[in-house]
């Protein structure tokens, strides 16, 4: 009998995507809106989540995911807390624009 095939790397780098994905789309969404009532503050918010989006997307997720590969004793906390700080951060931006919409 062969020994079970390990997915836990392959659902957490999954689950980074999604994170990503999700500020994204939070990032879109506000962009939609300021562009639809001509607020370029929100406009710049909005740019700020996609950056922060795309850095979860393309530069913390692929970096999780290498580090579980070779080891779970090589995950760095640090990288939770940007993802997190990112996603709390988008939250409350959005929150704040949905908030002080005219």
């Amino acid at each position: 009998m062969s020994s079970p095939v390990e997915t836990q790397p392959e659902r957490t780098a999954l689950a980074w995507q999604r994170t990503g994905l999700g500020v994204l789309a939070v990032a879109a969404l506000i962009a939609h809106g300021a562009v639809r009532e001509s607020r370029p503050a929100a406009l710049i918010a909005a740019g700020i989540a996609a950056l922060l989006g795309l850095g979860v997307l393309g530069g913390l997720g692929p970096l999780r995911y290498r580090r579980l590969v070779a080891g779970p004793r090589t995950a760095v906390p640090g990288l939770v807390r940007t993802a997190t700080g990112a996603t709390v951060l988008v939250a409350v931006v959005a929150a704040v624009v949905v908030v002080t919409q005219r």
